[in-house]
């Protein structure tokens, strides 16, 4: 909430509440009086989360918010983005899991130091999409993809 402050600004009631309400959002409320590095790895990622929910954002990015974390973590995150979305909230949400992305977003935007493709899944994950996506390193078959990212251009084949 220190952006909402201002110079010197001190926290009122108000955004103690915001901020307690954004903890209990996350399932953390109560941790709230523990030091964040006495925390796990998920409950981290849901004080970062929750720490974006205080500020009351009408667009939330997120980057790589699943990696690292567990199943539970990852259901309970992804539930809270429908919850946003219910809001009017735009979630932006980068991933490598391509399955998770098809599953679970409406809209994909394929990235490879380019705009590949932009759409609903079916679309913008497209195998040929894909294709162009991994430059040529990845075999997609059945709708299963899989990728070839070993070791690079410079590697050389060790016998």
């Amino acid at each position: 909430r220190i952006a909402k402050l201002g110079p010197l600004g001190w926290p009122r009631k108000a955004d103690w509440r915001l901020a307690h309400a954004a903890l209990e959002t996350v399932g953390l409320r109560d941790l709230a009086e523990r030091q964040i590095s006495q925390l796990s790895g998920g409950q981290q990622q849901r004080v970062f989360l929750a720490r974006a929910l205080a500020q009351e954002p009408h667009i939330l990015l997120m980057d790589e918010p699943f990696t690292g974390v567990d199943a539970a973590t990852q259901e309970t995150t992804l539930a809270l983005l429908d919850e946003l979305k219910k809001e009017k909230v735009t979630a932006m949400v980068s991933t490598h899991d391509l399955n998770l992305a098809a599953q679970r977003f409406e809209l994909v935007l394929l990235l490879n130091h380019r705009l590949v493709s932009y759409g609903p899944p079916s679309t913008a994950l497209d195998p040929r999409h894909i294709q162009s996506a991994y430059s040529g390193h990845v075999l997609v078959m059945d709708g299963a993809i899989l990728t070839d990212e070993c070791c690079g251009e410079d590697h050389e084949a060790q016998p």
